[in-house]
Formats: C-alpha cells, structure tokens, sequence
C-alpha cells in the first residue's frame, strides 16, 4: 500500500467508497509525482477508477485509449502543456464530451476564463485539498449525468 493511501486512510476524511459496479474513471494528468499518488491515492478510496498521465502528450494518447469519464489537468506540462492538451482533446469528435478540470496553479486573473476558453469545463487552483477535488469531480460527474444526452464512458 502506498504511503499517500495509509494517510488517506489514517486521516478518516475520505468519504464512503461508491458502490460496487462500474465506477468512472478519472485522468489525473501532473508532472509532479507526489501530486499525482496523492490524488489518485483520495479518488481511488473514494470509489473512482484512477489513470494517470505525467504530461500532455501523455495526457492525449491516455484520452483517446481510455475515453475517461473526466481529466484533471494540470495547465503546466512539460512539452505539450495542459491547455494545448485541453484544446486537442475537445477538437477530437471521439474525445469532446470528456469533462475537463483544470486543476493548476495559475492564480492570477483571467486564468479561469483562459482555461474555459481553452475548453476545459471547470476550474480550480493549488494547492488544493484531496476532498475538495473529489467533491468537485462528483459535483461534475453528477452534473453531467443529469443532462439530457450524457454519455458516460465505462
């Protein structure tokens, strides 16, 4: 066991994992290690199919491969960067309806709207806390399950 998943576990601040069947899977894509396993480590506790990616071109050939039900994106990549990555994965008529979380620290004003314009579909700066993302990539799982049309990939 990892040691990110002992302290997840340890903590007691993981919600209950979902129930069994087919859970969606998520793309972690960031060049940081540590950042990825503890991510991953929270999700994968949390109930959710976790891959991960270390940058963009990484990030692209796991999108088409996978078809994963969402990608947290860090904007910062080495070679192809994040929001290159979004925009050639929302170009894609295969890959367009995978929901993108840009998950980046890019705080200064306008990156928001720049990573919207980019396609990703929701926003969120580091550091940023393992539930906070798990409570967001559930609120856009939810979300997207709800609208008419939604295809989930499984």
């Amino acid at each position: 066991m990892s040691r990110s998943r002992r302290a997840v576990e340890a903590s007691g601040a993981a919600p209950a994992p979902a129930p069994s069947g087919s859970a969606p899977l998520v793309l972690i894509v960031d060049d940081y290690d540590d950042n990825r396993e503890m991510y991953s480590a929270y999700l994968e506790f949390a109930g959710l199919r976790v891959a991960e990616a270390v940058n963009g071109n990484e990030a692209l050939s796991k999108a088409e491969e996978l078809m994963p039900d969402l990608i947290v994106m860090d904007l910062s990549l080495p070679g192809i960067d994040g929001w290159e990555a979004t925009r050639t994965i929302k170009q894609d008529p295969k890959a367009k309806d995978i929901l993108v979380l840009a998950l980046t620290g890019h705080a200064l004003e306008g990156a928001s709207q720049g990573a919207k314009d980019a396609g990703c579909d929701e926003f969120l700066t580091k550091p940023c806390l393992p539930e906070d993302l798990c409570r967001e990539i559930q609120r856009m799982l939810s979300a997207a399950r709800a609208r008419p049309k939604a295809k989930t990939r499984r």
